[in-house]
């Protein structure tokens, strides 16, 4: 009891030392006397029931009451105002109390002046948190709402240019047939080529942009049917092989423990992703060099690698590379073909090819010691494909019911 006598004695002159020591001029002054006041009478109620939680309705309001410019600055803490109080309370004791009061007073209150410090610590890291939350969250959905954009953008400009490529596909195809055999060297067969590549070319890019927004909308449909990796690589680098040797590459098949067993996958798609990931390889590796194509059985699984001797890739890039349009700036340096050396592209296959494999339950990445054109460090491509016995919907499952896990080719 004696302790609260104290400290109702000095109160006055607390309340006005506190004021004027936290608020320089008059403006605000009243609403800073009540806060005060409000925060003298939590600390008597404290003092008088042995308990600092009284004061925590305060704090937590003080805390409360940042602005978004102070949450913005980290170095910005309510600390120093407890400091004040703290200094204003051992001064106003001094001035008004005996040594042997002043030092019971404050040996009462330090274990509160404690409390309060480590409370408004903690609610001010709570308010920075939730702000910080808060604002994540909006961004979160900005950039969500923007990829839903790119997204819906793709969908409906990749179903736009279909009709016109269809059209200039047609009347092609109509005045070829007008074109007599013997003129087949005139320069108008000449142009109509020129006219078929630059179609076909606008096509798989088309294409491309319609599996991009089916995978983005979780609408690509697989057809699982038995297959067997190895027919998939060899036919791909019997395709390939040409491209290569256009570069002066060389293609290496190194067979491995299990890619022989069949697995139920989507052919078509698994074709695709591996092609993808393979003139990925013809285009980023220099004339004359090597890709390397072997593996590993896994529990459950099949790995497939693609190693080439080419420029390599940044640590901070193997992730890019797997998102739409991630092309790297100082690679796609030219748009001349999808194998040329450093070719440029809509940067669409190994995202592709990323969601096909997670489409199936697989996945893909990367490693690389860097990018060095000079060095060539080459890149490792890691495509991970599940090992199915039987496939996952019933439908296919009796379709293909005479077919045995363990048959090989």
């Amino acid at each position: 009891m004696r302790v609260s006598e104290l400290l109702k004695q000095i109160r006055e002159p607390w309340l006005k030392r506190a004021s004027h020591s936290l608020l320089r001029g008059e403006e605000g002054r009243e609403a800073l006397d009540h806060t005060l006041s409000r925060f003298y009478d939590l600390l008597l109620q404290a003092i008088a029931t042995g308990d600092p939680g009284w004061l925590k309705p305060i704090l937590v309001e003080w805390a409360s009451l940042r602005t978004e410019d102070e949450l913005l600055q980290d170095d910005l803490s309510l600390s120093p105002v407890m400091g004040a109080l703290v200094t204003e309370t051992l001064a106003v004791a001094r001035q008004n109390l005996s040594p042997e009061e002043t030092n019971e007073l404050i040996e009462a209150l330090m274990p509160i002046f404690t409390y309060s410090y480590t409370e408004i610590a903690r609610q001010e890291i709570a308010v920075r948190v939730s702000y910080v939350t808060a604002k994540l969250v909006n961004v979160k959905d900005e950039l969500e709402r923007l990829d839903r954009s790119k997204s819906d953008f793709i969908s409906v400009a990749a179903h736009e240019l279909k009709t016109p490529l269809t059209l200039i596909e047609g009347y092609a195809a109509m005045l070829r047939e007008q074109i007599k055999k013997e003129e087949e060297t005139s320069p108008l067969v000449l142009m109509l080529r020129g006219v078929d590549n630059g179609t076909r070319r606008l096509g798989e890019i088309i294409n491309d942009m319609i599996d991009v927004s089916l995978i983005d909308n979780d609408l690509l449909m697989l057809s699982f049917q038995p297959t067997w990796v190895n027919r998939v690589v060899e036919l791909l680098v019997e395709e390939l092989t040409p491209l290569a040797a256009e570069r002066s590459q060389e293609f290496t098949i190194t067979p491995f423990d299990g890619w022989q067993e069949m697995t139920y996958a989507d052919t078509e798609r698994i074709h695709q992703a591996l092609r993808n990931v393979l003139t990925n390889a013809i285009k980023y590796t220099p004339d004359g060099g090597r890709i390397e194509i072997g593996g590993r059985k896994l529990p459950g699984f099949i790995e497939v690698t693609v190693a080439d001797t080419g420029i390599g890739i940044d640590q901070e890039d193997q992730s890019v590379i797997f998102r739409k349009f991630g092309r790297l700036g100082a690679v796609a340096t030219h748009s001349s073909g999808k194998t040329k050396f450093k070719g440029g592209g809509p940067g669409l296959g190994l995202p592709i090819t990323k969601g096909i494999l997670e489409a199936h339950g697989g996945t893909i990445w990367v490693e690389s010691d860097g990018y060095d054109e000079a060095a060539l460090p080459g890149s490792i491509f890691h495509v991970l494909l599940p090992l199915r016995g039987e496939p996952p919907d019933a439908k296919a499952a009796r379709l293909f019911q005479p077919v045995h896990d363990t048959t090989e080719i």
